[in-house]
């Protein structure tokens, strides 16, 4: 609920600040004023959209999954099956009942096969295609339909879960395709145009904007460089392509937050840029798996209060929170603490960028970044390694949970309504770490470590350091008002 109202307040805001914006654009004086550039007019908008229909809906094609019952037990709700998605939640809502607090659909998973409906496009002529990976994961039979009716089997020729991206093959040729734009030239109030087939409604456009570029930090994915767009996507439009004007992907439809109780358009969607689509889509296809560059470093965003604590004079760079140990950035010598303000000659202008930068170079290529140390301006050399297969690898060795923690201060007692419980208030859970598996989630209270009784960082640290290598950690975990013990084995 609280979530609610904060959105709706927002939206408020935000369309208060345009009608304003639009208001105080008006000229002030009686003098005339320079011409301003010529706004497209609304008949000229609406060719432009249909134009872009004309050229986009005959690649998008609707896939028709057929999956097996699940292989997980109700019985054991730890198991690493019981934390993927339903088989027919192609947009994985489970992760937005987790990150925003909504209910669950309601429903028994049936033990009998069940059919999943999601959307892709065509990217050749000879039948290539982009979608999800969560989309055909586990599928045991895949059907492509075309817009004009026609289906075919669809064959996976290779699939990224780090990326979300996977591409698959029919047996056809002189078919309609689309191509992948520039999705770096994205700028924040441009058009955006979806084409999928939400809630089973072949070839639907809907038009909104890009609302924002760079979003991470969602676990949603390994690794995240998110399109942020308010145009309408739904249940069934994921693995469906964002357009432009052009009728150039540049993105594809991934998450959404959803409404609660019909999982239905909140006006919040995120899609995967067309670069790094493009990018693992070429290895896929030449290779059947994609390979990314790693260094090893958790990244943080600066912000106001970071910058004037590191003495900066803007909120530039990228703060480095943690290294792997082993990591090439531990190897070349980068500590926790140093601020990242070039990589290659390039001004970090934002941590995604970074991040994009380095997964797109090649296992083995070098690397030279430029850090702000103690004051003093350093350039590191880095060899840069290959991103690990497991998840689980990227978390520091002192910290093989995959959770960060933090006290409970009386702040977050009075915001959380604690009410003076014990415990460590669980700040980040890692995507694919042992934690994550278990369901743990951020917002939790940890209470205590291997009967080791936990009501700070320190003490949650040392009793981590007490515990057995070769036997599971015992957790005793509260969220949601329910307390359970969680037995996690670390490797």
């Amino acid at each position: 609920m609280h979530f609610k109202n904060s959105l709706r307040s927002y939206s408020k805001h935000i369309c208060t600040s345009v009608l304003l914006g639009s208001l105080f654009a008006l000229p002030l004086s009686c003098s005339s004023p320079p011409a301003p550039t010529e706004l497209a007019k609304p008949q000229t908008l609406a060719l432009d959209f249909v134009e872009v229909a004309k050229i986009a809906t005959p690649a998008v094609v609707s896939i028709r999954v057929k999956v097996g019952p699940p292989s997980y037990s109700a019985m054991n709700p730890r198991s690493e099956k019981a934390d993927q998605e339903d088989p027919l939640d192609l947009f994985n809502d489970n992760f937005w009942q987790q990150f925003f607090g909504m209910p669950k659909q309601n429903g028994k998973k049936s033990a009998q096969e069940q059919i999943g409906q999601a959307s892709g496009f065509i990217v050749s002529p000879d039948g290539y295609i982009l979608t999800n990976n969560h989309v055909i994961s586990d599928a045991k039979e895949i059907t492509a339909m075309l817009v004009d009716g026609r289906e075919f089997t669809a064959k996976v020729i290779g699939q990224d879960k780090n990326t979300d991206v996977a591409v698959l093959k029919i047996d056809a040729e002189n078919l309609p395709y689309l191509k992948l734009g520039d999705s770096d030239d994205l700028q924040t109030g441009q058009w955006a145009i979806a084409i999928g087939n939400p809630l089973g409604l072949q070839a639907s456009l809907t038009v909104g904007v890009i609302s924002a570029t760079g979003r991470d930090n969602l676990d949603i994915a390994t690794i995240e460089d998110f399109i942020q767009t308010d145009a309408a996507i739904n249940r069934g439009n994921s693995g469906g392509p964002l357009l432009d004007m052009k009728g150039e992907v540049i993105g594809i439809n991934t998450a959404i937050v959803s409404n609660q109780g019909n999982g239905g358009y909140m006006g919040i969607g995120f899609a995967i840029p067309s670069n790094i689509a493009q990018n693992i889509m070429d290895q896929l296809i030449s290779h059947g798996s994609a390979t990314r560059g790693f260094i090893g470093v958790t990244l943080q965003k600066i912000d106001q209060n970071l910058a004037l604590a590191f003495g900066l004079k803007k909120m530039e760079g990228a703060l480095i929170s943690d290294i792997s140990k082993g990591s090439p950035a531990d190897k070349a010598g980068l500590r926790q603490g140093d601020i990242v303000l070039k990589y290659d000659g390039h001004p970090v202008a934002h941590i995604s960028a970074l991040r994009k930068a380095v997964s797109f170079m090649k296992p083995g290529s070098k690397l030279s970044l430029t850090v702000l140390r103690d004051g003093k301006t350093i350039d590191i050399p880095i060899e840069v390694g290959s991103f690990p297969e497991h998840p689980s690898q990227l978390i520091a060795a002192d910290n093989k949970l995959g959770i960060d923690v933090e006290d409970i201060t009386p702040e977050y007692s009075q915001k959380l309504g604690l009410n003076g419980t014990k415990g460590v208030l669980i700040t980040q859970v890692r995507p694919g770490s042992p934690a994550y598996v278990a369901g743990i989630r951020p917002g939790a209270i940890l209470v205590a470590v291997n009967q080791l009784t936990v009501n700070s960082v320190e003490e949650f640290k040392a009793a981590l350091k007490k515990s057995e290598p070769d036997k599971p950690t015992l957790l005793l975990v509260k969220q949601g008002g329910f307390t359970r013990y969680v037995s996690i084995k670390v490797n």
